[in-house]
């Protein structure tokens, strides 16, 4: 299973970014997915993470600017980013927990990096 993050970059304070993570490979569902982020010197933090029913969870320091949402046919999580500061810059990383007969898997993308500018 691989997991494939898109949608960083350069915005202003203010501005919006949409990311992407797209799994693939021998998948017959998917539980939960999430994002994460890690700014330098620190430690990765719980941004959302989404069920596969929909029901979301949220880092009270994004409440009410970020919205987490998936397309279980596409397999894919996104992260819908407004109002964005410059505190929020970080590398974002999305996970995913694949059931097999084993037991669950935790998956994680490789990061896409989100610059807020002041």
């Amino acid at each position: 299973v691989q997991l494939v993050e898109s949608g960083g970059g350069l915005v202003q304070a203010g501005g919006s970014l949409r990311l992407s993570c797209a799994a693939s490979g021998s998948i017959f569902r998917i539980n939960d997915m999430g994002w994460y982020r890690q700014a330098p010197g620190k430690q990765r933090e719980l941004v959302a993470v989404i069920t596969s029913g929909g029901s979301t969870n949220y880092a009270d320091f994004v409440k009410g600017r970020f919205t987490i949402s998936r397309d279980n046919a596409k397999n894919t999580v996104y992260l819908q980013m407004n109002s964005l500061k410059p505190e929020d810059t970080a590398v974002y990383f999305c996970n995913a927990f694949v059931p097999t007969s084993q037991g669950a898997y935790e998956y994680w993308g490789q990061g896409t990096q989100v610059t807020v500018s002041s």
